[in-house]
């Protein structure tokens, strides 16, 4: 129940329809629009509210829903229901566009396949179940006309002998009339750039006066200036008399099939009025859903009792309208419940009261009219049996009422018709008349309106009802809150405590003079005066201690942010540590597996050099021995990496263990104990020829470059001696080796692990004689064997990088590998 007649215009939602209107694609959904009504029917609002919800997650999905070409015919159909009528051409067109609609909307909310996933949109689902698809009758309007509505030629056998015999004809014309015409222009009856015209469906010539007797034929038309005569020429009359005729025959025979394809719809024609009622239906959906999204609007906790609790609750209208403006709305957090049924605001003029009330009356009707309210989600509405409201001047010349006695009439239809399912919403209650009979009135009908449950908002200005909803149960004050250092309303709602006119502050603002002001303080007298600082001292408390929770409620989301920042710098330093581990642990088995190389290279010489089975024994121990110790000093060298990339306050700690193993810097000369970068193998300088170095890590002699040297005072385990197990036989073969040793390898044709086999001899060979570069030819083919192979190189610590051969030279069937 709404009351007055007015309602939707005093509350701003004759906008809303408007806009809802202009959001249609059809007619159909516009019809629904005009046709949408107030209800309080729980499970009605319920269900419209979540198809809405429904389509509002379509709309902001990324499958669009395919409402397009929602044409309204059931006009049409409705006349064809009526044996002997039919369609029209555009018509017809119409119905297959819309009927195309229909059947893309129905295999869209048709479930795709019976894996037991739900529907997502089953409200939607449910209502397009009844929409029915009309694929025969697709079909056949498909078989009559083209996508532009144009007849097809096929359309029945003897309308395509009626065209072919129009085209024949039709040529036959053009090619009189061009003989014709040659004629003529010779003659010099037309000029050369003369064309023919059409003139009454008839192709004429246009021929000036003078020769007008010169050409025989029939004159059809002359020009308003009578300057030009239209004649068809003789030798085409018969002709074009006979295209007349299949033009008549043409239009019958289109006519009839026109009728005939009517006649076939004509059975199906209520269902297809069904499917455009539901078509309708969605479109109107659609709108509110679309509405919903420009202003926000969500689907809040709906419940069939009185209840409401509303956060973030905005006008949509004046939410766009500021929008344009490019301003910002505040929004109205607002409860009542059974023990605080009817607010009571006051508060200064243009403080917003009246946009309060305008609110929580539009928030409220369009929740029962099924449009997603502009709330939160997490709002409660609840449904109420009527809505009751008296905002603005309902004065009447024609009934003789004043703006007060409109206001008392109101009142009673209020006091006559409500209940506690009653919303109420009175705007300045009280005003119109007498102060002081006014307020006096107004809190009669004050508490007969809370002796009868019903439920409201009211603004007004007078002290007695402020009192009055502080001592009476069922009342609670509110104030629109006001900015007395700027002098300018906030706009926000405050509920607890009523609110001050700030009359006297608004007058000394514009300019009154004191003497005015301090003669009205008197008259009104001391306690209006003393009350009315109070309630501006509580206003001002209020909003120190919200901007104090305000402050403090952004103080804990910094701490908030900075906790949570803390956190993941210590993930991430935990996470870094962990990589910085296995990265060591990674360079530990690299080296390890280049050492074990070097160890069984070693043997296999031992081995080629004949020595005895107790020496190659022996080698084999001491190979384990150095083994362990490289493995060892490997670890080391994990270990001061990981103190590197530690942060800065560690590396003292790391400065005093490189000092206890590594010598003052001095230039290198022979017979100094040294180690290689990043290793913690101790061998002896035995050489020195220029940049580079003979030295002797144990039983091995290799060259090294002088800058990957670094002096140490650790001793080598074992070093080269008379006495050592290694022959001279066996060095002299290496000296021969590195001598013999080329750059290139040729792997092509060897299966991948034979390939991996010599290519592990070759690099290690190449790192161990100090080449820069080397050359691994391995061919194109399928890419498998070239693949291996540079996977492997991946895991050889010596190796700095590889790369294709320039095309010149090989191209992809060669990989060029760069050494460290």
């Amino acid at each position: 129940m709404i009351y007055p007649d007015s309602f939707e215009h005093k509350i701003g939602f004759d906008a809303v329809r408007t806009r809802l209107t202009e959001l249609c694609g059809s007619s159909l959904g516009a019809a629904n629009v005009q046709a949408m009504r107030f209800s309080s029917d729980f499970s009605m609002i319920d269900l419209e509210l979540r198809r809405t919800a429904e389509m509002l997650a379509i709309a902001e999905g990324s499958d669009p829903l395919p409402l397009r070409n929602m044409h309204d015919v059931t006009t049409t159909l409705k006349r064809c229901r009526i044996e002997g009528a039919s369609v029209s051409l555009d018509e017809l067109l119409k119905i297959r566009q819309s009927l195309q609609t229909i059947s893309d909307l129905h295999a869209f909310f048709t479930p795709k396949g019976d894996d037991g996933t739900p529907m997502p949109y089953p409200l939607l689902a449910e209502l397009c179940a009844d929409m029915t698809a009309f694929p025969d009758i697709n079909r056949q309007i498909d078989r009559i006309i083209d996508p532009l509505g144009n007849m097809r030629d096929n359309a029945s056998p003897y309308l395509a002998e009626i065209r072919s015999e129009l085209s024949r004809i039709s040529a036959s014309v053009n090619s009189i009339m061009r003989r014709v015409m040659a004629r003529a222009v010779e003659a010099g009856y037309l000029d050369k750039d003369t064309t023919p015209t059409v003139r009454d469906g008839r192709l004429v010539l246009p021929v000036a006066p003078m020769h007008k007797r010169k050409i025989n034929g029939i004159v059809h038309d002359e020009s308003a200036t009578g300057k030009t005569f239209f004649i068809e020429p003789a030798e085409i009359v018969e002709v074009n008399n006979r295209g007349r005729e299949l033009e008549l025959e043409e239009r019958r025979e289109m006519m009839r099939i026109l009728s005939e394809i009517t006649a076939f719809m004509r059975p199906s024609i209520p269902d297809m009025l069904q499917s455009y009622e539901i078509l309708g239906l969605l479109d109107f959906i659609m709108a509110k859903a679309v509405y919903a999204k420009e202003t926000g609007a969500t689907l809040p906790h709906i419940s069939p009792s009185t209840e409401l609790e509303w956060y973030h609750a905005v006008h949509p209208v004046l939410l766009e309208s500021l929008r344009r403006q490019g301003k910002e709305i505040i929004p109205l957090d607002i409860t009542l419940d059974g023990n605080n049924r009817i607010l009571i605001i006051s508060g200064p003029n243009a403080g917003g009261k009246s946009v309060c009330l305008k609110t929580v009356g539009i928030v409220q009707y369009m929740t029962q009219c099924g449009m997603l309210p502009t709330v939160y989600e997490n709002s409660h509405i609840g449904i109420f049996k009527g809505i009751f409201i008296d905002i603005g001047d309902d004065q009447s010349i024609e009934d003789d009422l004043s703006t007060y006695s409109s206001h008392l009439r109101n009142m009673k239809h209020f006091l006559s018709h409500g209940n506690d399912a009653t919303l109420i919403l009175i705007d300045e209650f009280g005003g119109g008349t007498e102060p002081q009979i006014g307020g006096a009135i107004a809190q009669a009908i004050l508490k007969e309106f809370n002796d009868k449950h019903l439920w409201g908002v009211i603004t007004t200005h007078y002290q007695n009802l402020k009192h009055f909803a502080d001592d009476t149960d069922g009342l609670i004050n509110g104030s629109m809150l006001y900015d007395r250092q700027q002098m300018r309303p906030l706009f926000r709602l405050s509920i607890g405590n009523p609110g001050s006119s700030f009359a006297i502050e608004i007058a000394r603002k514009t300019g009154l003079p004191a003497s005015i002001i301090d003669n009205a303080a008197e008259i009104v007298g001391s306690d209006y005066i003393n009350m009315d600082k109070s309630l501006l001292d509580i206003a001002r408390d209020r909003r120190y201690w919200e901007n104090k929770r305000q402050t403090i409620r952004q103080k804990e989301k910094k701490i908030e942010q900075v906790l949570e920042r803390y956190e993941e710098d210590a993930e991430t330093l935990r996470s870094k540590r962990r990589e910085i581990l296995a990265e060591a642990k990674e360079e530990a088995r690299k080296i390890l597996d280049g050492s074990n190389a070097a160890i069984e290279r070693t043997i296999r010489e031992i081995r080629e050099s004949q020595a005895e089975k107790e020496r190659t024994a022996e080698a084999r121990r001491q190979m384990a021995q150095e083994k362990e110790a490289l493995l060892n000093a490997d670890t080391r060298a994990s270990k001061n990496k990981l103190l590197q990339k530690a942060p800065k306050a560690k590396k003292g700690n790391a400065d005093k263990t490189s000092k206890n193993t590594t010598a003052p810097s001095a230039p290198l000369a022979v017979g100094d104990n040294v180690k290689l970068d990043g290793q913690g193998t101790p061998g002896k300088i035995l050489e020195i020829n220029g940049k580079d170095a003979v030295v002797a890590f144990g039983m091995l002699k290799t060259n090294v470059k002088l800058n990957r040297l670094q002096r140490t005072l650790a001793q080598p385990s074992s070093g080269v001696k008379s006495t050592s197990f290694v022959s001279s036989s066996t060095t002299d073969r290496l000296r021969e080796r590195q001598l013999q040793f080329k750059r290139e390898i040729d792997v092509r044709g060897m299966r991948a692990d034979e390939a991996i086999q010599a290519v592990t001899y070759f690099i290690d060979d190449a790192i161990q004689f100090n080449q820069d570069e080397a050359r691994i030819l391995h061919g194109t083919g399928t890419g498998a064997l070239r693949q291996a192979i540079r996977q492997y190189l991946d895991t050889v610590q010596g190796v700095a990088s590889y790369r294709d051969e320039h095309v010149q030279f090989g191209g992809a069937g060669i990989t060029v590998v760069t050494l460290s």
